[in-house]
Parts: structure tokens; C-alpha cells; sequence
């Protein structure tokens, strides 16, 4: 059975984790196929949401395959930690949105997951953690040099260092997340979300993506005369007015 399940419907493509017995837990497999179905999607869709299986997103790495793996020596690991950094590095890279869609557990890898997509949404149950520490371990998927740029030095070093566990509420107020539904409204809430997204112009969402991750490693100047740039390039393509 594949680790990673996909459908389209319409100009939304939908990433499911698929390994509800082990709560979605992260293999070399599941790292390979989500990094691959990403990129498969982004080729014919406009947004593309993960998901998890049976209620949760993601747990993190599968403990008993990391435990065959390190029998195995240093080597056998790497392809466990490469796949899946492959899997969350690519989403910057895509053309268009990718949404995170959150409920029940989004624990260590699972967690550094969300912090690589483009949009976050919860389910008012969800429960997340770099766990990390609690087993005598350190993030391997991102959560050190990510969440510091997402929540700021000391909280991501606190969070990291504690393995305190947030719900959907503080995820929000840290910025990790951009919205949170009921669990009621949740499925239709990330489905008219995402529709809403997809009907909009591709080439200016993937513009607008670009020039706001290109914000994260320029300078302010230097990154206001990309989107110059960018606007006179849009305008001229587009062929439809711009409005500073």
C-alpha cells in the first residue's frame, strides 16, 4: 500500500499521509513518495493540501524503522533524514500553495512538516510539539533553523528545549498557523479555503510566493526592488492594472 495517497478535484490536489496504524509516522518511503507526489501535483493544480490519515497529521519518524536503520550505521540513517528534508525543502520551491491541513497530532517531524508549508490550518483539536528532547533526540527535519525564523530565537529555543506541547489556540497567536476551525466547519473550512486559493491567477500566486520567500533571506531593499521588478514584469504580462 502506498504511504501517500493523492486526488484532485478541480485545481486543488490533496496529499493524504497514509499510514493511520502508526498515526502517519514518517519512513524513508513516506518521505520519497511525499516529496514526489508534491512535485507530480504542482505540475497540474493551482493548490495543494496535506493532509493526515484517521484523525492525525503527522507523529513524526517511525521509532522501529530509525532503530533498524541505526543497527545498520550512520549511512543506513541518512536516506530516513534526506527524504523527508527533501519533502519539506521542495515546498518553497513549488509554483503554487501549499496548505498544511492540521488535526489530532503533529508531533516532531510532523510538526517541522507545518513549518515548511505555505499556509497552516487547525483543527481546533490539534495538538503540536517538536518532541524531540522528550526522547533524548534533536530535530533532524528543519525545527532549528525554521521555527526560530517563524516564532523568534527564544521561544523556538524554549519550545525545542521543553517539548511543551501547543494547541491549536497557541499555534495561532505564535503565527504558525493562519486559522482555526471548529471541528464542525473543519473539512469544509480547508475545502473552500483551498478552492478559494485555486481560482485566483496562478502566475500571481506564484509570483507573490516567490517574492515573499525571497523576503526571508534578502535584504529589505534588496527585496523591495525584486518586487519592482516582478510588478512591471506581472503588469506588462498580465495585461491588467496594478494598484500600490
Amino acid at each position: 500500500m502506498s504511504e501517500v495517497l493523492t486526488t484532485v478535484d478541480g485545481d486543488v490536489g490533496t496529499i493524504v499521509l497514509n499510514r493511520p496504524e502508526q498515526m502517519n509516522a514518517i519512513t524513508v518511503e513516506l518521505g520519497r513518495e511525499l516529496r514526489d507526489a508534491l512535485v507530480l501535483l504542482a505540475r497540474g493544480v493551482n493548490v495543494i493540501v496535506i493532509r493526515g490519515s484517521a484523525g492525525n497529521f503527522c507523529v513524526g519518524g517511525d521509532f522501529r524503522q530509525l532503530e533498524r536503520l541505526r543497527a545498520h550505521g550512520r549511512d543506513a540513517m541518512a536516506p530516513l533524514f534526506a527524504n523527508f528534508r527533501a519533502a519539506c525543502d521542495v515546498i518553497a520551491t513549488l509554483p503554487v500553495p501549499v496548505i498544511c491541513a492540521v488535526e489530532g497530532y503533529a508531533m516532531a517531524g510532523g510538526f517541522e512538516l507545518i513549518q515548511a508549508a505555505d499556509i497552516v490550518l487547525l483543527h481546533e483539536n490539534a495538538v503540536l510539539s517538536d518532541t524531540h528532547t522528550r526522547f533524548g533526540q534533536i530535530p533532524g527535519g528543519g525545527s532549528t533553523q525554521r521555527l526560530p525564523r517563524l516564532v523568534g530565537r527564544q521561544r523556538a529555543l524554549a519550545h525545542i528545549l521543553t517539548g511543551d506541547r501547543l494547541t491549536a489556540t497557541d499555534a495561532l497567536e505564535w503565527g504558525l498557523a493562519y486559522r482555526v476551525f471548529e471541528t464542525a466547519e473543519f473539512d469544509s473550512g480547508v475545502k473552500k479555503f483551498a478552492d478559494r486559493l485555486a481560482a485566483k491567477d496562478a502566475v500571481a500566486l506564484a509570483r507573490v510566493k516567490q517574492l515573499v520567500n525571497a523576503s526571508q533571506d534578502t535584504t529589505l531593499a534588496d527585496g523591495l526592488d525584486l518586487e519592482f521588478q516582478a510588478v512591471l514584469t506581472h503588469v506588462v504580462e498580465s495585461g491588467v492594472g496594478a494598484r500600490s
